[in-house]
């Protein structure tokens, strides 16, 4: 062993060394004084001395754990090519983009084309389409599964319609049969919102590839992190290199940081009206961004891929758990639903307080946050009711009547893998004294 390598060993022996007295055991429960997350990052030695070993190497944009993780995440999530970005909203950002670039031909998406969509949820699934100068247009959801109804579809179809982008609502699948079915039949672009549903399964299949591109976000509320980043993946190779070009300043070139003349044409073309010959790492096909992760990010995925199918089986049991647990108050509360054929690997648990004349939203909200459970609603709510979407063009199909419903009386809180059985036991029992403190129990 030479010497930098023995340097850097008893370095990364000394990171662990520091995991284990400084964050192995901070885990200590106190019921009612200890907060239980919504969601949570979770980690051991793995992450922090993969992450000590990549900033030694102060190769600071994407290197070799860029690489790494783009190969097996691919992989895991059933795909040929995988972009890392820097945040799922990003990925979302390049991945409509995407479909903009002029090398689509007739099926390029224009300013005025139709989206369609759902105003429940997070914004940053409808803000590329705003963003794009598309028009998205908004259909309902169901209370059960807080995910598209699918039979406003047709009703939403109209002859500017090109694509359809749609999260998984907190994990749970959409109606991947249906939705799939009417882009096929109409020639629509399908964009899966997989940021909150890494892990979800539909007939069998890992959602992602049902649709011609899928976003993934790593931010530590998701299943696995980076602290921030997020990726785009797709089987079409076409997309794929849109993607990269969106990602990287607009270019035409796809070299990756620090490589020169990957086509062996670096010098032979011409383009526009640019000189023949112009070097073709500064061609620009597209109005890009520079929208890549950092090797260090990248670093603390590798580590945390090795622990996902765990986190996934974890998010699961304590979906289960929970919805147990919470039965016995179906008569005041909506519980959530899979959707038919798929199999979620849960975000969170999203449920909704049927309408009574013993407490609404706001007084089991107040009561799970005094005792230190951390509650979220679904995000937007509706975002045609926010603030910054005032003065966008859209369209609406129907009331968005469960859109409202759940934005009134939808709660979710964690089921993520930093809560353990204790964590659980407790989450319950505080329903338990809420229901006894009404006198419905």
């Amino acid at each position: 062993m030479n010497k930098e390598a023995k340097l850097r060993k008893e370095i990364l022996e000394k990171v662990q060394q520091y995991y284990d007295e400084v964050h192995k055991n901070n885990n200590e429960f106190i019921p009612g004084k200890t907060k239980i997350s919504f969601a949570g990052r979770v980690y051991d030695q793995s992450e922090m001395t993969h992450l000590v070993d990549s900033s030694l190497d102060f190769w600071l944009t994407a290197g070799r754990y860029a690489d790494e993780f783009e190969k097996r995440f691919a992989q895991w999530m059933q795909q040929k090519y995988c972009a890392l970005v820097n945040s799922g909203s990003s990925a979302n950002l390049v991945a409509f983009s995407a479909l903009t670039s002029p090398k689509l031909k007739s099926r390029q998406l224009l300013p005025g084309d139709e989206v369609i969509t759902v105003a429940a949820g997070f914004p940053t699934t409808v803000n590329p389409i705003v963003q794009n100068d598309l028009v998205p247009v908004f259909v309902d959801i169901e209370v059960e599964t807080c995910n598209i109804d699918v039979s406003y579809l047709e009703q939403a179809l109209s002859e500017k319609t090109k694509a359809v982008m749609l999260a998984h609502t907190l994990g749970n699948p959409f109606n991947l049969e249906a939705v799939s079915e009417f882009c096929r039949k109409h020639n629509l672009f399908l964009i899966e919102d997989c940021c909150d549903a890494v892990g979800s399964t539909y007939d069998g299949k890992m959602v992602g590839t049902f649709g011609d591109l899928a976003t993934v976000s790593f931010y530590p509320a998701h299943h696995i992190t980076m602290g921030e980043g997020g990726a785009v993946l797709t089987n079409r190779g076409t997309l794929h290199r849109n993607v990269l070009s969106f990602r990287d300043w607009g270019r035409d070139c796809f070299c990756g940081p620090g490589s020169d003349n990957t086509c062996g044409h670096r010098f032979d073309f011409q383009f526009g009206t640019l000189p023949q010959g112009y070097d073709h790492k500064y061609v620009y096909s597209h109005v890009g961004y520079n929208l890549k992760v950092s090797d260090m990010q990248a670093s603390v995925g590798v580590a945390q891929l090795d622990k996902l199918p765990h986190f996934i089986e974890k998010r699961k049991e304590n979906f289960v758990k929970l919805k147990a647990g919470l039965k016995k108050y179906e008569d005041y509360l909506i519980l959530p639903e899979a959707t038919p054929n798929s199999d979620p690997s849960w975000f969170g648990f999203m449920f909704s307080i049927k309408e009574n004349d013993h407490f609404n939203r706001l007084d089991l909200v107040e009561h799970l946050e005094e005792e230190r459970i951390l509650t979220r609603q679904l995000f937007a709510g509706n975002l045609t009711r926010q603030p910054a979407y005032q003065g966008v063009k859209y369209r609406v199909v129907g009331d968005l009547k469960n859109t409202d419903y759940v934005m009134r009386n939808g709660i979710f809180i964690g089921v993520y893998p930093g809560i353990d059985d204790q964590r659980m036991d407790y989450m319950i029992s505080s329903f338990e004294r809420f229901f006894k403190k009404k006198g419905l129990v």
